[in-house]
């Protein structure tokens, strides 16, 4: 890849991005912990979901993601999606950030779940749940291993989930099949499991469903909050990049999908209007 020219050299916005709207529950949780900052999400809702799609072509859309955000001003962008974070954010870092800015990160949402999980399970046996891409890359037994290689860690695919929380039936009670289904499915694999991740951003719209069905004892991981706590302690150890970060406390938001619908799609998620701009990738 070639150089970027002319990238905006001025402090932007924190970039959010993920392939459709579960991002948005990793937005909130940074913005709680820290409102200061300016962020700008980006949804590639047109193209969605992106869990049954090749690495190839994970990759591929999250790389123009990343550089339309780049391009907007944005020095630091977090794939707040999973799917994302597991099929395409090493090769971006490696292979991309010193070709196309050396000085502009990019960062995943695994890893600080992967980093707080050993002291939050005491039985070291973890489950995760999530899309099928995630769990077929292996990306947090992988994560999980390098910094714990004592914990277990199993996962089960929910494909169902994602539609559930999209076509607003998470409080429904054709949820409940879905969500015992998988839960049950993944105590069956390995009942020593103490601690659940929710490996999809959408998942903590299911909550209530899935801790109805969990059993006694089992702790939920969410990875808004770790996230956000782990982005707080990466500015305070990056002043140069927190320099970088524009601080007006605003938010907008981006959709390759119809704006109307996005706008919809957002309140199940924020419980806020928005205001949304449609972009085109690629």
């Amino acid at each position: 890849m070639q150089k970027m020219q002319n990238l905006p050299s001025n402090p932007g916005p924190i970039g959010i991005f993920d392939s459709g709207y579960g991002g948005l529950t990793i937005l909130h949780g940074i913005r709680q912990l820290l409102p200061e900052y300016d962020y700008l999400y980006l949804g590639d809702n047109a193209r969605a979901p992106y869990g049954p799609r090749s690495f190839d072509v994970v990759y591929e859309f999250t790389r123009q993601a990343v550089i339309k955000l780049f391009e907007m001003g944005c020095y630091l962008v977090i794939l707040g999606c999973n799917t994302a974070s597991a099929k395409a954010l090493r090769t971006i870092q490696q292979n991309d950030l010193p070709h196309i800015d050396p000085n502009r990160r990019v960062l995943g949402i695994i890893r600080p779940t992967a980093e707080v999980i050993g002291d939050l399970t005491t039985s070291k046996h973890v489950g995760v749940l999530a899309t099928e891409g995630t769990i077929k890359s292996e990306s947090y037994d992988l994560e999980i291993h390098k910094l714990h290689p004592d914990i277990k860690v199993s996962g089960v695919a929910c494909p169902f989930w994602v539609p559930l929380v999209e076509y607003n039936e998470a409080d429904s009670p054709g949820a409940d099949y879905f969500v015992k289904k998988r839960i049950d499915e993944i105590m069956r694999k390995d009942p020593e499991i103490d601690t659940i991740i929710l490996g999809c951003t959408h998942y903590p719209l299911l909550m209530p469903k899935i801790l109805k069905y969990l059993p006694t004892g089992v702790r939920v991981v969410p990875q808004g909050e770790y996230v956000a706590e782990s982005l707080k302690q990466y500015l305070e150890r990056h002043p140069n990049i927190e320099a970088k970060c524009s601080k007006d406390a605003g938010v907008h938001y981006l959709t390759t999908e119809n704006p109307n619908k996005f706008k919809e799609q957002a309140q199940i998620f924020l419980h806020e209007p928005v205001e949304v701009d449609n972009i085109t990738l690629g």
